[in-house]
């Protein structure tokens, strides 16, 4: 895991991305890249996942790619089968946290409370994705977590903006944000290339600045 946390807080933003079209995730893939963000959180959340999976990881070999949304043992095997470095979960599943050890894989489970971040540091988990992040009470609840799980490493997503992020990765604890701002879902469809071009550059200009 102590590979992922560095590509993680190198880059400080992870596009998470959501499309129907495996076939689009080429020319996106390349304008994230050329444009200073090499990395990629594909969700589980359409049938094209696994697929566009496959191909980032076949057209962009050398991007940091990781699989969203994973809700079980079976799409975490899918996603490592296809390309992923490591998956993320929306909330905390103690069994797709075992699956994805046997296999191999890191997992990057969502916590939100002290419950669960216990659960995860039981199973011996420390980078945990907090999530949804400004629904679940925003910086004040990152600053409350950090307290007393000092070792806990995050990466917010959920509500993460261009005006709002700076004040996540102010936190020490806080590795990168998940964003979906600079790869909407329309700009996708739009084929907007440009638009997700310039989006990415602001991005990564304003989080290295």
């Amino acid at each position: 895991m102590s590979t992922i946390n560095e590509q993680l807080q190198s880059l400080k933003v992870i596009p998470v991305i959501a499309l129907d079209n495996a076939q689009d995730i080429i020319p996106l893939g390349k304008v994230l890249s050329d444009n200073g963000l090499p990395a990629a959180e594909i969700t589980f959340r359409s049938d094209a996942a696994v697929e566009a999976i496959r191909l980032l990881k076949q057209s962009q070999p050398h991007m940091l790619i990781g699989a969203g949304t994973v809700l079980n043992g079976e799409q975490a095997l899918a996603a490592k089968e296809a390309g992923a470095s490591f998956v993320v979960s929306p909330g905390f599943n103690p069994n797709t946290v075992k699956a994805c050890q046997e296999i191999g894989i890191d997992i990057v489970p969502g916590v939100n409370n002290p419950s669960t971040v216990e659960a995860a540091l039981e199973m011996g988990l420390t980078t945990l994705k907090f999530f949804p992040a400004e629904a679940s009470g925003g910086l004040n609840m990152v600053k409350s977590l950090v307290g007393p799980y000092g070792d806990i490493r995050l990466m917010p997503t959920g509500g993460i903006t261009a005006s709002n992020i700076q004040d996540y990765l102010a936190i020490p604890q806080v590795l990168a944000c998940g964003g979906t701002w600079m790869v909407d879902k329309k700009l996708i469809e739009n084929k907007d290339w440009d638009t997700i071009a310039r989006l990415t550059r602001e991005i990564v200009e304003q989080v290295k600045s």
